[in-house]
């Protein structure tokens, strides 16, 4: 059945995604208090790994918030803060991260060396380690840099980033979007890149902007959009992100969903954006026949169950953990 938004045309996927959506949202309520696995009715949801709801409790983003940049024992200057979030984000892997810090002692820019840096992280990859998230692909930065191996132009990158005070740029922004084309401006930061370390730094207290002003749809929130739509109407994908943000109480309430939000925040820009993302690939098995603009037809990572209790903390400018410290006495 389609739903009639016009003059939108919709498929049998767009009420898929506000289902989805629900649904890994209980999973991950679940596991929060503690139940046992499986944490969802949905069989697919168990099955194969799909990102939270909210971009911000992903367990990568929730050591990002929790263990780089709100840190008590290391500076805290905006510049420190950056190079932190830099040098975690570029490589987006906890283990690259906890290796330095073992390695290294305090992770600060005012004792950084990129000598030493460097040596660490290739003598990790000589050890057959890797050092790189595969949730997405880094371009080298080897033409701007001239390094051969990727982590040395990365980390010339981040030195290229803090020497151009770029956190005092990005605090006399006014705009989200101002503040995007800023950290776009580097060598190889696309658009994807450059929205997603705006999302990270605005967990800091350098930005504090809404994540509902600006929006940059990732390749898998496009493929998303391709299967939940048949014809937008003329709206780009960014439009129909912003559409479907603004909907959400209507459409949970219009499929009859208990939809529970994170202690009353709703869900935002950069939150939709995630579910198209995952939705194209839900649909790869909820609904095969829907091919949308992805080639891909298996979803390839399946869930493992990881064994450390959840627990979960959020930029305190939010306004929540007093409201989840309050449900967990």
């Amino acid at each position: 059945m389609c739903v009639s938004i016009a003059p939108a045309k919709t498929t049998e996927v767009y009420d898929s995604y506000w289902k989805f959506a629900a649904l890994r949202q209980e999973a991950f309520f679940n596991r929060l208090n503690g139940e046992s696995y499986p944490w969802s009715s949905d069989m697919i949801i168990n099955q194969y790994r799909f990102t939270n709801v909210y971009r911000a409790a992903d367990r990568v983003s929730q050591y990002l918030i929790r263990n780089v940049i709100y840190r008590d024992d290391l500076p805290n200057s905006p510049k420190e803060v950056l190079f932190r979030i830099l040098l975690f984000k570029l490589f987006n892997k906890i283990e690259t991260w906890e290796l330095l810090n073992s390695a290294l002692g305090n992770i600060t820019y005012e004792e950084y060396d990129f000598k030493r840096y460097n040596n660490i992280l290739s003598e990790t990859i000589n050890s057959g380690k890797r050092i790189y998230s595969a949730a997405y692909i880094m371009p080298s930065g080897k033409s701007y840099f001239g390094y051969l191996r990727k982590h040395s132009n990365h980390l010339k990158l981040i030195e290229h980033i803090i020497s151009a005070n770029t956190h005092e740029q990005l605090m006399s922004t006014n705009k989200m979007q101002q503040a995007f084309e800023i950290i776009k401006s580097f060598p190889s930061l696309g658009d994807f890149l450059a929205y997603q370390l705006l999302i990270d730094i605005n967990y800091s207290s350098i930005l504090n902007f809404s994540e509902s002003d600006f929006v940059v749809p990732g390749p898998g929130a496009i493929g998303g959009i391709s299967k939940c739509f048949q014809d937008t109407a003329g709206l780009n994908n960014a439009e129909v992100i912003k559409l479907m943000t603004d909907r959400q109480e209507q459409e949970f309430e219009r499929l009859g969903l208990v939809f529970n939000n994170l202690w009353g925040r709703r869900l935002q820009l950069i939150d939709c954006q995630n579910i198209f993302c995952e939705v194209d690939k839900y649909a790869r098995v909820k609904h095969p026949n829907v091919k949308g603009s992805s080639d891909r037809v298996k979803i390839k990572q399946k869930f493992k169950i990881n064994s450390v209790p959840l627990s979960i903390w959020f930029p305190p400018k939010w306004g929540i953990n007093d409201k989840i410290l309050e449900l967990s006495k």
